[in-house]
């Protein structure tokens, strides 16, 4: 008797440590188990050749810091939930899976400039905390699901160098708080939504270079934040410009270049904080409104048309002006030269007039402008009295008129080379204030999508400013290091981002190369008039950050703390491991179904066409998470749910509650037995699922209250019956 009870005692203490090392197990695991299935899901969609997500293999997401995987702790039911997934520029392939759609703590999706193809999938509209959807520079296709319409904080879609067709849903109407559309350079097809127009926050529409159609809708003008408005190379089938575009308070820029769009240019004194407008290459006709424009405008381009009578006075008294273009109209009388003698020029200052392919036949003002000053007449009948007039520069060959690409080669004077270690990535900082100081940059590649002036030069140091201001570090800190103007236009530069002269070790720490990161990464950045919205192309880490593992910090104790907890508690274990181990004596039948719990999904042991094996995740998606407005029926088996699998077929799924869950020998001969039973008043059996300790059963839907009848000897029939 001594014995047994030593042997029960000894298999006490056994149990407690086995408790013990599971719970040390658990502590190192606790990403949300539902959100660690989600992720490798995604993994397996993707297909990355380059081994950039090779550690997504690991235990845990999140305490094993997975690449691009950014977590938070929950207070609340104490797991940790992915807030971000940050996965630009990893040379991944393959497709989004529709599980992202359960990610619904993730408040950022970053897929930017890799090689995703396939469609958007519409679960992520499911996705109720995102905020930043970055899908830019894939091979995304198809259309734009409704389901986005359903992303209650959604901010920013940036959606552009894609192949996405279709039309723009009309649920994004019910966007209250997104701010930016970024759809450019896609397929995008059909009428622009009128009910885009109530759209309260927009203060960014992009969609050029798409397939859009039909009218410009007068709605859009009564968006109330509205600044950048760019449309450029669709095909609005000779529409005309609404007079109420001329009456947008916030507007800064008007891009609606090679639209195909008929009429006269509107009057667009209404937009007194006009910068930058382009209607060229379209039909416009008419003469062009004598009306003052705003004074800080910088580009006027109205190339390209068939506009006609003169040029109106009301282009003088423009100080930042840098670029007017009317060319290739058919504008008579004077051309007025003297435009240049209102506007503020400086070294890096550049004004082009391109009146070229006109019908001017004098010129007016003052004919010797300085150097950095363009004229070009070329194709009129005043360069037919070009030697009378002394005017041979602005009917000769034309000059190219797009700012060149610039560089930054400033190199301090009088400072030694062999001081400063340039094969590893360092170098002299041009306008420190410590003489020679010699540090590693940091490379960031930055694009401005729609800045709203034509010559960089000039704006160069607001643009420093601009960013060092907010990142909070001295202006000598960042150097632009080139630029170069694209297509769109757009403007792409790459920056060195220095550390302060006052770092001792001339280089950025972890933490701190993280948080410049994430300034970037999150667009925390706010936008500027001028600048306009901004792409990050991407980050270059070299020299002596090439090997730095980049780990974000997670809020929570650490796996210290929690391994010193489970120490500290073993001995309150062991003490009460008696009352466990009669507890386990006592209960062993619910011992076993946690055994069962733990165990993989099983297999059948029989073969049948009929009945599909389904994971615990499928049918959580299609259920919204056993969601209750999606339970139809209880009984004393379980509770029964309507679900959605993701080809479009609705079942019927009666999930098991704990009290009712049988031994797995049981429950496969239950479903061997249904699937062999075929009557037109029982329910079809479509599948099973036994994974994550659970027991449900799929049936087809039957809306008219059709009967199934269960034929487990365990559970009586009563109980058994799903009315639907």
């Amino acid at each position: 008797m001594k014995m047994l009870r030593l042997r029960f005692c000894l298999f006490g203490v056994i149990i407690a440590l086995l408790q013990c090392y599971f719970a040390m197990l658990s502590s190192a695991q606790i990403t949300h188990p539902l959100e660690v299935s989600v992720l490798q899901a995604v993994r397996r969609k993707l297909i990355d050749t380059q081994g950039n997500l090779n550690n997504w293999k690991k235990s845990d997401p999140c305490t094993s810091n997975w690449t691009g995987v950014v977590c938070i702790l929950d207070k609340n039911d104490g797991y940790f939930h992915v807030r971000e997934l940050r996965m630009l520029h990893l040379n991944l392939s393959g497709k989004l899976a529709p599980e992202l759609g359960l990610l619904t703590y993730a408040k950022r999706l970053n897929f930017m400039w890799n090689n995703i193809n396939g469609s958007i999938p519409k679960e992520i509209g499911n996705m109720t905390s995102l905020q930043l959807l970055l899908l830019s520079g894939n091979q995304i296709s198809g259309p734009l699901p409704d389901e986005l319409g359903n992303l209650p904080n959604i901010t920013k879609f940036q959606l552009d160098i894609n192949q996405i067709s279709g039309p723009l849903p009309r649920s994004f109407a019910n966007l209250n708080t997104v701010r930016h559309f970024h759809m450019n350079n896609n397929s995008i097809s059909g009428q622009i939504p009128p009910e885009l127009g109530a759209l309260p926050q927009l203060i960014h529409l992009l969609l050029d270079n798409n397939n859009l159609s039909g009218y410009l809708p007068p709605e859009l003008s009564k968006m109330p934040k509205l600044t950048v408005f760019q449309l450029d190379n669709n095909n609005f089938n000779g529409t005309e410009i609404p007079e109420s575009y001329g009456n947008m308070s916030t507007l800064l820029k008007l891009s609606l270049r090679n639209c195909n769009l008929q009429g006269s240019v509107p009057d667009l004194s209404g937009s007194p904080h006009l910068l930058y407008l382009d209607l060229s290459s379209n039909k416009l006709v008419g003469s062009i409104p004598t009306n003052k424009l705003s004074v800080n405008i910088t580009t006027i381009n109205l190339s390209n048309n068939m506009l006609t009578g003169p040029i109106p006075s009301n282009f003088s008294g423009f100080p930042h002006l840098q670029k007017l273009l009317l060319k290739n109209n058919n504008l008579s009388g004077d051309a007025p030269t003297n435009i240049w003698q209102s506007v503020t020029l400086g070294s890096f200052v550049k004004f082009t007039l391109d009146f070229r392919n006109n019908s001017l036949t004098n010129i007016s003002g003052i004919i010797n402008p300085p150097a950095n000053v363009s004229i070009k007449l070329q194709g009129n009948p005043v360069c037919q009295r070009a030697n009378e007039l002394n005017i041979l520069p602005f009917c000769g060959v034309p000059t190219e008129d797009t700012e060149a690409p610039g560089s930054s080669n400033d190199f301090p004077e009088g400072c030694k080379t062999q001081s400063c270690p340039f094969s590893d990535n360092f170098e002299y900082v041009p306008e420190s204030p410590a003489p020679c100081f010699c540090a590693a940059p940091l490379g960031i590649g930055l694009r401005l999508r729609s800045p709203s002036i034509s010559e960089f030069q000039p704006y160069k140091f607001p643009f420093e400013l601009w960013i060092t201001d907010h990142l909070g570090m001295n202006r000598y800190q960042l150097v632009i290091d080139s630029f170069m103007w694209e297509e769109g236009p757009r403007l792409r530069m790459y920056l060195k981002i220095f550390p302060s002269f006052s770092n001792d070790t001339y280089t950025f720490n972890t933490s701190e190369i993280l948080q410049l990161m994430d300034e970037f990464a999150t667009f925390s950045i706010p936008g500027d008039d001028t600048f306009g919205p901004y792409d990050l192309l991407n980050f270059t880490l070299l020299g002596p950050y090439k090997d730095v593992i980049l780990k974000h910090p997670k809020s929570g104790m650490s796996r210290g703390a929690l391994l010193g907890i489970v120490l500290g508690s073993m001995s309150l274990i062991v003490a009460i491991s008696l009352v466990i181990a009669f507890i386990f004596y006592k209960k062993h039948k619910r011992f076993y179904r946690q055994v069962f719990k733990k165990k993989s999904t099983q297999k059948l042991p029989f073969k049948t066409e009929s009945v599909r094996e389904f994971s615990f995740l499928v049918l959580e998606m299609a259920t919204n998470g056993f969601d209750n407005s999606m339970q139809v029926g209880q009984g004393g088996y379980g509770k029964v749910y309507k679900g959605v699998l993701a080809d479009g077929t609705i079942v019927a799924i009666k999930r098991a509650h704990e009290g009712s869950l049988q031994g797995q020998q049981e429950f496969f001969t239950e479903i061997e037995l249904l699937s062999r039973l075929h009557h037109r008043n029982l329910v079809p059996l479509v599948g099973y699922c036994v994974e994550q300790g659970e027991q449900m059963l799929v049936y087809e839907f039957m809306p008219n209250g059709s009967v199934v009848l269960d034929t487990s000897s365990l559970v009586k029939a009563k109980d058994l019956q799903v009315f639907l």
